[in-house]
């Protein structure tokens, strides 16, 4: 290959900064914005104070209260994704304030008019998002520390006290476990171009790694989530509008559209980690999960949306790997199956010990003791059931996802 086909190649590589992908953070928001322009402290004031407001159901009560303002004093990317988090922690809080049974069915204009013009910006859903509580929800306690857990805090928060602040932690962790592997799927890609098999297995075997690094991060959940808590109050405040029995018809968004609108609650779904992974390996979903995931992307920013599809547009690793002599290569792709396996397996484990067990005892416990509810689990919302917080027949999706993972590691004879 002369010089001027190998620069034409280059130009085909992903470069991880022009999808807004960190090199430190991935795809966190690297150093989010904790304040907004003075204009904007009446959002800021409720959002940072959403716990004890909702406690002493006063919530509502401040929200129709508040003044209505534009957001034309938003200025940059980083004001625009705070301003979007606080009005989304905002809008959880305020439509799952009295539970389920009392959930509202409009957003006031003060509140739904300034919340759909910054997510039209950012061209994001009006709701809460992984990107807002995971992704942009964190800073530090001691600047001159390091992205710990024992030195992380989020920005906002919701009822849940420390275990809702765990939840949204360790997942963070688990994002910037992955950044080696996102780093690692630009390597890749440019290695394939350009047919350099030892980079290949190298950014193979960095990926494998990675992905053991995020299961070994998402083992935290234990350490840091009480179980009950998540099932019978967390679960509740990142649902959303859409497959949920509570809304049938959805949302309205008070002096924006007419007719309800219907929009998924956060998910981990919804994160570009996985997703990117499934895309590269060439993981292939079932037409049920495939469908579901591809709806999540329309809750992913933009550019890390593009992502995915610059993956899939790409080379196909899999292919580059089945078609090739080197067991050494296969057994690299294979060490990412295995490890991306195992991760899906624990999410599993995960959901079994938080959403599915839990379910179980709350119903036992709901016929043993008739209508009063007494304890965080009977309180729970019975129409989420099993279900997850995006809306999907989580364990379903989890299994299948999990047995597509194990379908793609390619035998030594070559591709089956």
């Amino acid at each position: 290959m002369n010089k001027g086909e190998d620069e034409a190649r280059d130009t085909r590589c992903l470069n991880l900064e022009a999808f807004h992908i960190s090199e430190e953070f991935g795809f966190v928001l690297p150093e989010p914005l904790s304040d907004l322009p003075k204009f904007y402290q009446p959002w800021m004031d409720i959002a940072t104070n959403l716990p004890q407001l909702i406690e002493r159901h006063q919530l509502r009560h401040e929200v129709n209260r508040m003044e209505l303002l534009g957001t034309h004093l938003l200025t940059g990317h980083k004001q625009l994704r705070l301003a979007h988090m606080a009005l989304s922690f905002i809008t959880m809080g305020y439509v799952w304030q009295e539970g389920e049974h009392n959930c509202t069915k409009v957003l006031p204009k003060n509140l739904a008019i300034p919340y759909c013009q910054v997510s039209e910006s950012l061209r994001l859903p009006p709701i809460l998002v992984h990107a807002d509580c995971v992704l942009s929800n964190w800073k530090r306690r001691d600047q001159s520390s390091a992205m710990e857990l024992g030195n992380l805090d989020t920005i906002f928060a919701l009822p849940g006290g420390e275990s809702l602040k765990g939840f949204f932690l360790v997942t963070l962790e688990v994002e910037l476990a992955a950044v080696q592997g996102i780093k690692a799927i630009a390597a890749a890609t440019g290695a394939i171009w350009r047919n350099k098999d030892d980079l290949m297995k190298i950014a193979l075997l960095e990926m494998a790694e990675s992905i053991g690094k995020m299961n070994k991060a998402f083992r935290k959940m234990d350490e840091y989530v009480d179980p009950a808590v998540f099932y019978g109050i967390i679960r509740l405040f990142l649902s959303g509008w859409k497959d949920n029995p509570a809304f049938p018809e959805g949302l309205v968004y008070e002096g924006v559209w007419e007719d309800p609108r219907q929009f998924s609650g956060g998910s981990a779904a919804q994160s570009s980690t996985l997703q990117s992974f499934d895309e590269f390996l060439g993981i292939r979903h079932s037409e049920e999960s495939a469908e579901f995931l591809g709806r999540m992307r329309d809750y992913m920013p933009p550019p890390h949306k593009a992502f995915i599809r610059a993956i899939a547009s790409g080379p196909s690793a899999r292919e580059y790997v089945a078609g090739h002599p080197s067991a050494d290569l296969r057994h690299a792709y294979n060490a990412c199956i295995a490890a991306l396996v195992c991760l899906r397996n624990h999410h599993i484990t995960v959901v079994t010990r938080y959403i599915t067990i839990l379910a179980a005892r709350a119903k036992a416990e709901k016929a043993r003791l008739g209508a009063a509810p007494t304890d965080v689990l009977q309180k729970a919302s019975p129409s989420l059931g099993e279900r997850g917080t995006g809306g999907s027949a989580i364990m379903t999706l989890l299994k299948s996802a999990r047995d597509s993972t194990k379908d793609a590691a390619i035998e030594d004879s070559g591709q089956h």
